[in-house]
């Protein structure tokens, strides 16, 4: 696996570009700033009179709409959330592409599940940094940047390439380490990850803990402590070091309970659940299911918000959040 790094990578390529960033959200603010901070001719496209166009504007970016910006540029990023990109591709990019034009992605559901189907006289390209976009930002500030995936989809120009490795060094992530992938094993990879890991396991696995405890009639300030709030260290040592660091820094006893009863708790049973769960995403019977959901207006999601919104965990957890003044609170 080869990683690329500054010396890999020349800004010349995309500052002889007009670049749009469709979309100024968390990564869209990020790549937005960041490019143009490097030099890059950048247009934001929102929503006219929206917040986000707001926020631009008082950045000091260019903005406009998704028509005009992607009419002028000969990048266009669509940085929107998975359920709206096909709308806004269709509406207000498609008839917009010129030949050679090249199409970016942060994250490749469109183009993998063939949402978006774009011509075949384009470039289609990803750059994804690893990071939510406010660390993207806040690297990049610092002076260093966060690792990112590229893809290449399609290649009309024949330095595609080349361009993806200029846009990643723009933003900060050749710093870091550029590593190349497919569009197809980004989304499939990124969608288990949060499925089976990082937004639905660890979550369940959380309540279900503080459910344990609170059943067995434990105060639920006790079991949010134990089950939610100290994760946070744990992850942190995960993120510094890996199991060896965590296993290093915490007490023998936790390490010993933990190698010893973490095993009874995540079994065969689950990776078996887990290895569905990716059979889901690999034939694409997820994505179907997410854009029918979103087709109906989205009622099962809406409905799970609520539950989750009014788990005991929530409620106590906001109530000893309040008493910790040095946590950001975050809408």
């Amino acid at each position: 696996m080869k990683v690329y790094y500054d010396n890999d990578a020349s800004l010349d390529l995309l500052k002889q570009k007009k670049v749009a960033i469709i979309g100024y959200g968390s990564q869209g603010h990020a790549h937005a700033l960041n490019l143009t901070e490097s030099g890059i001719n950048v247009v934001v496209a929102e929503v006219p009179g929206s917040e986000p166009w707001k926020a631009a504007e008082a950045a000091g970016l260019k903005v406009t709409t998704a028509e005009e910006a992607s009419a002028q540029a000969d990048v266009i990023m669509i940085l929107l959330p998975d359920q709206i990109q096909k709308i806004v591709y269709e509406k207000s990019i498609a008839q917009n592409l010129k030949e050679g034009d090249t199409l970016v992605f942060a994250h490749g559901f469109n183009i993998h599940y063939k949402q978006i189907v774009p011509p075949s006289n384009v470039n289609v390209m990803m750059i994804a940094p690893k990071s939510p976009g406010h660390l993207v930002r806040r690297t990049f500030q610092q002076g260093d940047g966060v690792p990112c995936l590229i893809a290449i989809q399609n290649d009309y120009s024949g330095n595609t390439k080349e361009l993806a490795l200029s846009w990643a060094k723009g933003i900060g992530g050749t710093k870091a380490g550029v590593i190349e992938t497919t569009f197809k094993d980004e989304t499939e990879t990124d969608l288990f990850g949060e499925q089976a890991v990082l937004c639905g396991g660890a979550a369940d696995l959380v309540k279900a803990g503080f459910e344990t405890l609170v059943e067995a009639g434990y105060p639920d300030e006790l079991a949010y402590f134990e089950c939610m709030h100290e994760l946070k260290l744990i992850v942190d040592l995960f993120y510094e070091g890996g199991l060896s660091r965590m296993n290093y820094s915490v007490s023998d006893t936790a390490e010993y309970g933990g190698m010893t009863r973490g095993p009874r708790v995540i079994t065969a049973e689950t990776k078996k659940e887990m290895k569905k769960i990716l059979t889901e995403v690999q034939d694409g019977s997820f994505a179907k299911e997410w854009i029918e959901e979103n087709a109906k207006g989205a009622p099962n999601l809406k409905e799970l918000r609520k539950i989750n919104t009014e788990h005991p965990i929530e409620v106590v957890g906001k109530k000893l959040r309040d008493m910790m003044s040095y946590i950001i609170k975050k809408k």
